[in-house]
């Protein structure tokens, strides 16, 4: 049977945007929005990525159990707590996915509370703002959506369910890749979560040092926006990152501690040439 039914727990940027780029790759059935934030859900109503909404406890309860497929579109720390909310109300033939950043800890969850019927995901996709306001149907063009599967695969009676919602993904526009959980959390710890404690680090520093100065504001151009912009990330999210991928993050961390003490040692050497070298060459090849 085909997907009829689906919850979204999360109607800000990413859980709109889902909805919407169901819609748009010409999705039939009914999309309920579920989320703690009646201005969210209301946002995502009249916007048109959901086709209804839960606003009670209770009605967040029976569009689970009436739903084919269940998003979590919530940080880290909720999804783990959404998966203890609704497992035990899953019913044969339901499949539950996620679009959370770190995939360790929820697979192993899952593992545990839903066996055979959990897909763990994460769209690579975002801007340094959230809310359903800026959804949008094009979010996932051209971006990787990577899925975690467990050692388990998901029973007979949710496979179907799971190729189709593979398939819908395609639709978004966005490229698939399986990963183990924990090379996930390592690579993502590298080319998503250092760039952002690296722009945080550096907004943080800046707001000390000059604060509202005039000069900084009309002197700092390109260069400064972009390795600043993600430090406007709210901290809901990347709180739960860094709780639930601590020791990758850390290594990230420590390790351009070490590289950029090299940078400063090294400001009138030839370590200096090379080192933009290897810069030069990571651009050329990606």
């Amino acid at each position: 049977m085909p997907i009829e039914r689906i919850t979204i727990i999360g109607t800000g940027l990413i859980g709109a945007s889902i909805g919407l780029a169901l819609y748009e790759a010409g999705f039939q059935g009914s999309i309920t929005g579920v989320d703690t934030s009646g201005v969210e859900m209301q946002t995502a109503l009249q916007m048109g990525a959901v086709s209804d909404i839960a606003p009670t406890s209770g009605d967040h309860r029976a569009a689970v159990m009436q739903s084919d497929l269940i998003v979590l579109a919530v940080p880290v720390m909720a999804i783990l707590q959404w998966m203890q909310t609704i497992a035990p109300i899953l019913r044969d033939g339901q499949l539950v996915t996620d679009t959370g950043s770190t995939k360790l800890q929820i697979t192993e969850m899952a593992a545990k509370l839903m066996p055979g019927r959990f897909l763990p995901g994460h769209p690579m996709a975002g801007k340094e703002s959230g809310g359903a306001a800026l959804a949008e149907a094009t979010l996932f063009h051209d971006t990787t959506w990577l899925f975690t599967p467990a050692e388990e695969p998901v029973s007979n009676a949710c496979q179907t369910i799971e190729v189709e919602w593979r398939g819908w993904v395609a639709k978004f526009g966005a490229k698939t890749l399986d990963l183990a959980p924990g090379r996930h959390d390592e690579v993502c710890a590298w080319v998503s979560h250092l760039p952002q404690f690296v722009s945080t680090a550096m907004s943080a520093l800046l707001e000390d040092t000059f604060g509202n100065d005039p000069d900084l504001r009309a002197i700092g151009g390109r260069a400064l926006r972009e390795m600043t912009r993600l430090g406007s990330s709210p901290f809901s999210m990347w709180r739960d990152i860094a709780h639930t991928n601590e020791a990758p993050v850390a290594a990230t961390l420590l390790a351009l501690e070490q590289r950029l003490q090299h940078l400063r040692e090294n400001l009138r050497t030839p370590e200096l040439r090379e080192e933009f070298a290897r810069a030069n060459a990571f651009r050329k090849t990606h």
